[in-house]
């Protein structure tokens, strides 16, 4: 059984892959600040391999030690689903600067310390995924989220370098760029933004959380054992 860590995994996109990861048998192991009745529920459903780990990932200084509980206690880690993201929005010139500290800490920093820890696990068996969720955001840009899209442009050249770092031990880095979807996030646009995104879609739609989950399945998969350091865009055709 191999173990998978899924971050910001009680809702919206982490709650999908979590869930498809689960139904196509990995041993699922959640990371959260923490859980919902969604998750809570797939713990019930699926009881000998959904595990959940209460973590605030802005600790970055206790995540070595979470890592070193989650390897006690499964043994070591074959994937690693960078998804947890803080999308604080807000205009650069007003924006608070513990804001922004709080966008870099949990979105930038957090995941490349995880990565860090549990990418040794993957040394140990040559073998290992690692994903880092992006978003459409950090090649388009978009008012409002200059800072949020620094963070996920910053994740797409961490994979680039990190492919080539763990590519002779057999581990994939990729990452999943994707668009407006249903979430807690795009909750605040008004119905006018959403739907100019819609219109400017080639599927005249946002993408659902099961298309962006889906392309995780697949990377984690073998048939995706020959594909690394590259970024795949999962956005109903929004930025074609």
């Amino acid at each position: 059984m191999q173990n998978v860590i899924v971050t910001g995994c009680g809702k919206g996109l982490g709650l999908e892959i979590s869930k498809q990861l689960l139904d196509a048998g990995y041993n699922l192991i959640g990371v959260s600040r923490s859980t919902s009745p969604e998750f809570e529920k797939l713990q019930e459903e699926f009881p000998t391999f959904a595990h959940f780990y209460k973590f605030d990932l802005s600790d970055t200084s206790e995540i070595s030690a979470l890592v070193k509980s989650i390897t006690s206690t499964h043994g070591r880690v074959y994937g690693l689903v960078n998804n947890a993201a803080v999308g604080n929005d807000g205009v650069l010139a007003t924006m608070h600067e513990k804001d922004i500290a709080t966008l870099l800490k949990v979105n930038i920093e957090s995941p490349i310390i995880l990565t860090k820890y549990v990418s040794r696990s993957m040394l140990l068996n040559k073998k290992g995924r690692v994903i880092n969720v992006g978003s459409i955001i950090g090649s388009t840009g978009f008012s409002g989220l200059s800072v949020y899209g620094a963070t996920k442009a910053a994740m797409g050249g961490f994979t680039k370098s990190l492919a080539r770092e763990l590519g002779k031990g057999q581990i994939t880095v990729n990452t999943l760029a994707p668009g407006y979807m249903e979430t807690n996030m795009t909750k605040e646009l008004v119905d006018e933004k959403l739907d100019k995104i819609k219109r400017r879609s080639c599927l005249g739609r946002l993408a659902h959380v099961s298309d962006a989950a889906s392309m995780v399945t697949f990377l984690m998969s073998e048939s995706a054992a020959g594909i690394t350091g590259s970024t795949f865009t999962v956005d109903a055709g929004s930025t074609a």
